[in-house]
């Protein structure tokens, strides 16, 4: 008989730890609970991915009538119906989260709808005033958004917000320039929201290859986004009684735009039923004022903050339990997940290594391939496929060309055009297609692929490189034609060197 109530307790229902429960319980005949202070499914589920996968999907929408007018079809442009979407995406996400609960119910797990921390390295104390104990410990928390350390920050909502909005904002300030910033600003223009961008950095995207964030930064303005780098708040408040949203969406004056030009390709009006036409709802408190590092002044009816996330460590009683943390409040693990203590585990955004959910849920597994079926598993965190859904979509894998030359002599195989379903209709968007290479081993060292969907692309090419493929494995495959993705095996030139 065990000294302790279970073999695992896990904290946090994410997706990274219902699957370590799941594969611990029915795979490995343990006994093991869970607790989730919020909704089950976490951040990608309920507040992330999948909601913003289907705004992407709905945004998307917004030109299609115009596109196949231009290809003979008689269609009108309709209304995007916010109130009808929002309901939908709510009972979707009520069905997934029902499907976590069933999932982890089905593999005999205990569930606690409640907030767990720890009291030593093999107990725990629920909000629900118990207290159970557990041989090992995962914790599974994930992170959360946070906002800039700036007076009246609290007016700004956050990406957890968004999907909770009563009616969409008419205009709208995004501050960032990571891959959230810049899905959200795609997504809410293609919605028909007036959408300003502030990025404080030279160009969106950082860590991302060069050539590939300069093309999605060059798309986004074409469909109308103010994106504006080298630029940040200084100062927000409650506009006053005679300051009201700006009638161009507060993009006047805003600092340095990507490009030089006029009016901006994509801008036509989006006839939007739900979409916030005075000021937004109360409690976002706005319209909101607005001081940029350059010293312009303007109003927006919202401010969305996408300056960073962090991992979700507060007062879970870590340290005293002799949990080390690191910069940001992060778990530090070692290759298996386990922590400085050897009764607790850590997986997924909480330690900060690679926060993507399919990463999380290998870690997941790997866990309980080592603690319940004695097979060290360490988790590989190279090489692995990645999607930014803007529009269009960046898929990477691998080495950027910035960090690939600074690591050995490589060859460039790049090209960029516009493609035929948008070409013929007279569409000025380009795509890119960009494979790094090994000059000495031959070896694909990063492929990035700015396209409609390249993110289906890059899942395919991802398999390719993580078995080592050489640029010339790829020149043996032959093309499909006519399809952009060919021309990942038709490069037959370095474009450079470096």
């Amino acid at each position: 008989m065990s000294d302790f109530d279970y073999d695992l307790f896990v904290i946090g229902g994410g997706s990274g730890g219902v699957r370590a429960a799941r594969v611990a319980a029915g795979e490995h005949g343990a006994r093991v609970a869970l607790a989730e202070e919020s909704r089950y499914g976490g951040t990608c589920v309920i507040r992330g991915c999948v909601p913003k996968k289907l705004m992407v999907f709905a945004s998307e929408y917004a030109d299609i009538a115009d596109a196949a007018q231009d290809y003979g079809w008689s269609m009108r442009r309709g209304e995007f119906d916010w109130t009808h979407f929002s309901s939908n995406l709510r009972e979707e996400l009520d069905r997934l989260e029902n499907v976590y609960r069933k999932l982890l119910a089905g593999s005999d797990v205990t569930t606690y709808d409640a907030r767990a921390r720890l009291r030593d390295p093999h107990t725990v104390e629920l909000s629900t005033g118990e207290t159970v104990t557990a041989k090992h410990i995962l914790i599974a928390t994930g992170g959360h958004p946070v906002r800039p350390d700036l007076p009246n920050a609290d007016l700004g909502i956050v990406s957890d917000d968004i999907f909770n909005l009563e009616n969409l904002p008419k205009s709208i300030l995004i501050v960032g320039g990571g891959y959230i910033a810049c899905e959200f600003a795609c997504i809410l223009k293609g919605l028909g929201v007036k959408v300003t961008q502030y990025y404080r950095g030279a160009q969106i995207l950082r860590g991302f290859d060069d050539e590939a964030r300069g093309l999605i930064a060059e798309s986004m303005h074409e469909m109308g986004v103010e994106l504006h780098v080298g630029t940040n708040i200084v100062e927000m408040r409650c506009a006053q009684d005679g300051e009201i949203a700006d009638a161009d969406g507060g993009a006047a004056e805003m600092g340095a735009g990507v490009s030089e030009g006029g009016a901006v390709a994509g801008d036509s009006a989006v006839h939007t039923q739900g979409v916030q036409q005075e000021n937004p709802d109360v409690d976002r408190k706005g319209p909101i004022w607005v001081k940029s590092t350059n010293g312009g002044e303007h109003v927006f009816d919202a401010v969305l903050f996408a300056t960073g996330r962090k991992p979700s460590t507060d007062d879970m009683g870590l340290e005293e339990a002799g949990v080390t943390l690191g910069r940001g409040g992060k778990i530090e693990v070692d290759e298996y997940s386990q922590t400085s203590v050897p009764s607790i585990y850590a997986i997924g955004d909480v330690t900060d290594r690679v926060n993507l959910t399919p990463v999380a849920i290998r870690e997941g597994m790997a866990f309980a391939r080592t603690v319940f079926a004695g097979e060290p598993t360490p988790v590989e965190h190279e090489l692995i496929p990645s999607a930014v859904f803007t529009q269009p979509e960046l898929g990477t894998v691998g080495m950027t060309e910035e960090a690939a030359s600074e690591q050995e002599e490589i060859e460039v195989y790049c090209t960029s055009f516009r493609p035929m379903q948008t070409a013929f209709i007279g569409r000025p968007g380009r795509v890119l297609m960009k494979v790094i290479v090994s000059k000495e081993t031959r070896k694909v060292l990063g492929c990035h692929i700015v396209a409609p969907g390249a993110g289906e692309m890059i899942q395919l090419a991802g398999i390719a490189i993580k078995m080592g493929a050489t640029k010339e494995d790829f020149d043996r495959t032959c093309a499909v034609h006519p399809t952009m993705s060919e021309e990942i095996v038709t490069m037959r030139t370095p474009l450079r060197g470096g």
